[in-house]
């Protein structure tokens, strides 16, 4: 009879700490504006690549467009000044990319969700001047 009481003693107290747990992240959530929870969201949705993006990288000394690039994908800084930029291209093939950034470079990221029916679509463009002046030395 005791080890009864004891589990339904525990179930009482585990339903109470959930309660009040539930009840703290409420709190904490009506406190937020509703762009905050879509952001929040819409930030945890392309962690798991279910978001299309395209992200356009800039000089911005020179005002031109260096790369650009789409796909579902998952962006991220790291410490050594990088841009980390990991696509889904299958159901379990990833392509993992690292854009360095200056104090001459900025970056825009567009959700693009709904512009394309292939989900593992993956495309990147460098945007160059051609032709390119390229010295050989015998």
């Amino acid at each position: 009879m005791k080890t009864l009481f004891k589990k339904i003693l525990m179930v009482v107290a585990l339903v109470l700490a959930l309660t009040v747990a539930a009840t703290a992240f409420g709190a904490v959530l009506a406190g937020c504006s509703e762009a905050e929870k879509v952001n929040y969201n819409l930030s945890k949705q392309a962690e798991y690549f279910n978001v299309e993006r395209r992200i356009t990288v800039y000089n911005a000394r020179t005002d031109m467009i260096i790369l650009q690039a789409e796909g579902f994908m998952n962006i991220e800084n790291n410490t050594a000044d990088e841009l980390v930029v990991t696509f889904k291209t299958g159901a379990d093939t990833y392509k993992i990319n690292y854009i360095y950034l200056n104090e001459y470079t900025l970056y825009v990221v567009e959700d693009i969700t709904g512009t394309h029916t292939d989900p593992y679509h993956y495309k990147m463009f460098f945007h160059t001047e051609f032709p390119i002046t390229v010295e050989t030395k015998p």
